[in-house]
């Protein structure tokens, strides 16, 4: 599968899109982002790259993680919203494909094994848990995670929104 368009527009509405590295909200400083939400090595203070560009990375990253996400749900059914929801929630703390059972990302993740089991309430009542960055809780991740679990449940772009515009 591949992210729709309307998870597409919600992923560029919590990145936003910007010309300009700017430091993490969290730390003040690494890991420095530029475009749709990039890291990497390649990203440092000063670094301006061109529309362009931004578009053909961001095609890149999500292609990463659509295909990290393919193969954590491993032919499990998924509707359009729910890929959508757990590509953008990989996209943001990572897909965690590792040999240890440490839940760094969705792929250790009860949200990910909810998931698997056919508990899809359960599964979307997890994204709210991983609202933190540097160990604090912040309102930004808040209002991803309520996005996140509104598109999971089958809402447009503009509900999940809309919904996390008034979460608190």
């Amino acid at each position: 599968m591949k992210t729709s368009p309307e998870g597409r527009r919600v992923l560029e509405y919590f990145e936003g899109r910007e010309n300009a590295a700017y430091p993490d909200p969290a730390t003040g400083g690494d890991p420095w982002t530029i475009g749709v939400g990039h890291t990497g090595p390649e990203v440092f203070k000063g670094l301006v790259w061109m529309d362009d560009l931004i578009d053909e990375v961001l095609s890149s990253d999500l292609a990463k993680f659509e295909q990290q996400v393919g193969q954590l749900i491993n032919g499990h059914p998924a509707t359009q919203g729910q890929f959508d929801a757990l590509t953008l929630f990989a996209f943001n703390v990572g897909a965690d494909i590792d040999a240890d059972k440490i839940a760094e990302g969705l792929g250790d993740s009860t949200l990910l094994r909810k998931f698997l089991a056919g508990d899809m309430a359960g599964a979307a009542a997890e994204f709210a848990k991983w609202d933190k960055a540097a160990g604090k809780s912040m309102k930004g991740l808040r209002r991803r995670r309520a996005a996140e679990r509104e598109l999971f449940n089958g809402a447009t772009a503009a509900t999940a929104i809309r919904v996390a515009q008034i979460t608190e």
